[in-house]
């Protein structure tokens, strides 16, 4: 019985590769392993990734069951029929992990590292059935988010100006520019996720312009892999007089600014899609 964690960045995986001691060649396999006798399957892979990359995992609740049975096999200097169960949990570590390595000392693995997905599904990385199997099945955890935002526009010195904000390294979208606004909590009021969010000005929510949708895959500011799907309610609203600033700490927003609409979309104010739609509603709305 051993307990596994698939865990995918990007176009990446994080894979253990086998010891000396178990395998000539060189073959990959997902970081995990063993359970010890009564040790709970998510300590277990908790544990068994760290000693195999040295880096700490979150996992999912939920997890698939593969089995493997060996009628004929060696184990501890003898013939054996084999027959085991992997647990395999989606796991997922931070952005700003170290580079993986190895722990755990004479253990079952001798190193650890990203690999391309690509490389592993046409057999440049050669790796153990059990890891391709995973990726045959595998689906990256949904995500629906429901979020408000807000649309703001004054006319100033460079003309007519948007407020805007920026996203961080943390953000989806590093350095792109978006609307002010985020997600709206559990039995959060709209309009209340609008003036609770994001650039240190009193927000006073309108009419609803516009009602976008975007769905993207990609990884998450955690670190997991998700399939994105946001709803963006977007407000017509008016702010309080001053400059604004960014106001949470290592969030997903790293700037705040009134950007004048003439320069939009080029460098170094590069937008999402929400503020086209945005604005265009706006002047549709205005003739």
């Amino acid at each position: 019985m051993a307990a596994y964690a698939v865990i995918l960045r990007d176009d990446h995986i994080l894979l253990s590769r086998l010891a000396k001691r178990l395998t000539s060649k060189e073959l990959w396999t997902l970081p995990g392993g063993g359970l010890e006798h009564g040790e709970d399957p998510r300590d277990a892979v908790v544990r068994e990734v760290h000693e195999e990359t040295g880096l700490h995992v979150v996992i999912d609740e939920t997890a698939r069951v593969y089995s493997y049975h060996q009628r004929n096999t060696w184990r501890q200097g003898r013939r054996a029929d084999a027959h085991a169960l992997r647990i395999v949990y989606d796991g997922w570590v931070p952005l700003d992990s170290p580079e993986p390595h190895v722990v755990e000392v004479d253990g079952s693995t001798m190193e650890a590292a990203w690999q391309p997905v690509a490389g592993v599904l046409d057999g440049s990385v050669p790796v153990v059935n059990l890891v391709t199997e995973v990726l045959a099945e595998h689906r990256p955890f949904q995500l629906q988010r429901v979020a408000a935002y807000a649309l703001v526009v004054r006319y100033g010195a460079a003309g007519q100006e948007v407020l805007l904000t920026r996203n961080s390294s943390r953000g989806p979208h590093p350095g792109w520019w978006t609307l002010p606004g985020g997600g709206i909590d559990h039995g959060e009021e709209a309009r209340a996720a609008l003036v609770r969010e994001e650039t240190g000005l009193d927000c006073t929510p309108g009419e609803v312009l516009d009602v976008g949708s975007t769905h993207f895959e990609g990884t998450a500011p955690s670190g997991r892999r998700e399939d994105f799907h946001a709803l963006q309610v977007v407000f017509d609203a008016t702010v309080s007089a001053g400059e604004p600033v960014v106001v949470e700490v290592d969030g997903t927003t790293d700037h705040a600014a009134w950007v004048p609409v003439s320069a939009l979309g080029d460098e170094p104010y590069r937008i999402r899609d929400v503020v086209r739609s945005a604005l265009a509603a706006r002047e549709r709305r205005l003739k």
